[in-house]
C-alpha cells in the first residue's frame, strides 16, 4: 500500500474551497512533488496531512490508517513530520535548541541522547556547524531553513512535508538545500514537496502533480511533466514560479 494516501479529499475555508476532491498518493522511499499557482492548495495540502486543517470530506491513509480526528502531535507520533513555509525558527534559542525541539515527540529518549542526534544533524548540515550556539535570529534564511528541516528530521519522519524550502533564498542556498533533499531520501525518509522552483522541484523528484484552483489536474514522473506543453506553459517557462 502507498504510504500516504489522499481520497477525494476537500476542504474548505469558509465559502471558499480550498482543495476540491484531491486524490494522490506517496510511496514509501518516494519524493513527490507538489507544483501549482499560488492559490492552487499546495499548502492547504500539507496542512491537511499535518492535521493543521480539518477536511471538509475525502480521507487521509497513512500506512493504511485514517488519520481523520487525530490531532497534529498525534499525526507526529505516526511518523509525519511538516517543515512549514517561513521556516518558523525561535529566535530566542539556539540553532541547537531548536533542531532539538523536534525530538519533543518522541518519549522514553534521553536529553543526551537527543543532543548527540542534534549534533548529528551538523554533519548533514554543516553550513550551520559554525552557528550551532547561535541564536536563532542571527542566521541568514537560507540557515534558518537548514535548522528547520534539521528540526523536522529529529522527529524521526517516515514521512517529511516539505513546504516552499526554497523561497526566497539565493541560488547557490537553493542548490544546497536539494542537495540535503536528495540525501534525505537515500537516508530513507519520504518526502511530499511543495516547491515554488518548479525546476529544483521535479529534478529531486520521482513523481510529480499539478494543482489548479483546488483540483487535480495532471500527475506524471519529472519527465512526462516536463514534457507537457501545458505544464511547461504555465510552471517551466522562462517565468515559472509553481509557489
Amino acid at each position: 500500500m502507498p504510504l500516504i494516501e489522499l481520497k477525494d479529499l476537500s476542504v474548505r475555508y469558509g465559502e471558499i474551497e480550498a482543495l476540491r476532491g484531491i486524490s494522490l498518493s506517496v510511496e514509501a522511499g518516494e519524493v513527490v512533488t507538489l507544483l501549482g499557482a499560488n492559490g492552487a492548495g499546495k499548502s492547504t495540502t500539507l496542512r491537511a496531512i499535518s492535521g493543521l486543517t480539518k477536511p471538509a470530506s475525502g480521507d487521509i491513509l497513512f500506512e493504511g490508517r485514517s488519520l481523520a480526528g487525530l490531532g497534529p502531535e498525534q499525526i507526529v507520533r505516526l511518523g509525519i513530520a511538516h517543515v512549514p513555509e517561513g521556516r518558523r525558527v525561535f529566535p530566542g534559542l539556539t540553532s541547537r535548541e531548536n533542531i532539538m525541539l523536534g525530538a519533543s515527540n518522541r518519549s522514553g529518549v534521553s536529553k543526551s541522547d537527543i543532543a548527540r542526534e542534534a549534533d548529528a544533524m551538523f554533519d548533514l548540515f554543516s553550513d550551520i556547524r559554525p552557528f550551532a550556539d547561535a541564536l536563532g535570529w542571527t542566521l541568514s534564511g537560507g540557515q534558518q531553513q537548514m535548522v528547520a528541516v534539521a528540526r523536522g528530521l529529529m522527529a524521526k519522519p517516515k514521512l517529511l512535508l516539505l513546504d516552499e524550502p526554497s523561497l526566497g533564498l539565493a541560488p547557490v542556498i537553493v542548490s544546497k538545500v536539494f542537495d540535503i533533499i536528495k540525501e534525505i531520501r537515500r537516508m530513507g525518509t519520504t518526502v511530499l514537496l511543495v516547491e515554488q522552483n518548479a525546476r529544483m522541484g521535479l529534478s529531486v523528484a520521482d513523481r510529480g502533480y499539478v494543482l489548479e484552483t483546488g483540483k487535480l489536474v495532471v500527475s506524471g514522473n519529472p519527465s512526462e511533466l516536463w514534457n507537457n506543453e501545458d505544464v511547461r506553459a504555465a510552471y517551466l517557462g522562462g517565468h515559472a514560479r509553481a509557489s
